[in-house]
C-alpha cells in the first residue's frame, strides 16, 4: 500500500487548500479512505472519512462546513477541499485507507503528510 499526500503550504487565514492523495497497491474503490492530521505538540486527529463510493462521508465537528472529501474512484485520489482555513487548522495532514468501506472504519495505513500552514 502506497500513500501519497500533496497540495500543503503556507495560506493566510481566510484562505484555501486543496489537498490530493495518490493511493497505489490495493483496490481504492473497494475501501473507505480517511484523512487525518496532527497539529504542532498534538496527538493524531481524524478529520474526515469517506466510503468506498463516496456516497457517505463523515466530518470531525472542527473543520465540519469547512472542508469536503471527495474521491475519484477512476483516478485512485483523494482529495480534501479545505475553505475558510483557520490557524488551528496548521497541522501534517494524512490520507489513510480504512480497513473496510464503511466511512466511520479505522484505518490500517497511512501515508506520508503533506504540511498545511495557516498564518498571516
Amino acid at each position: 500500500v502506497q500513500l501519497q499526500a500533496s497540495g500543503g503550504g503556507l495560506v493566510q487565514p481566510g484562505g484555501s487548500l486543496r489537498l490530493s492523495c495518490a493511493a497505489s497497491g490495493f483496490t481504492f474503490r473497494n475501501y473507505a479512505m480517511s484523512w487525518l492530521r496532527q497539529g504542532p505538540g498534538k496527538g493524531l486527529d481524524r478529520v474526515s472519512g469517506i466510503s468506498e463510493a463516496g456516497r457517505t462521508t463523515w466530518y470531525a465537528d472542527s473543520v465540519k462546513g469547512r472542508f469536503t472529501i471527495s474521491r475519484d474512484n477512476d483516478k485512485n485520489t483523494l482529495y480534501l477541499q479545505m475553505n475558510n482555513l483557520k490557524p488551528e487548522d496548521t497541522a501534517v495532514y494524512y490520507c489513510a485507507k480504512g480497513t473496510t468501506s464503511y466511512s466511520r472504519s479505522p484505518s490500517d495505513y497511512r501515508g506520508q503528510g503533506t504540511q498545511v500552514t495557516v498564518s498571516s
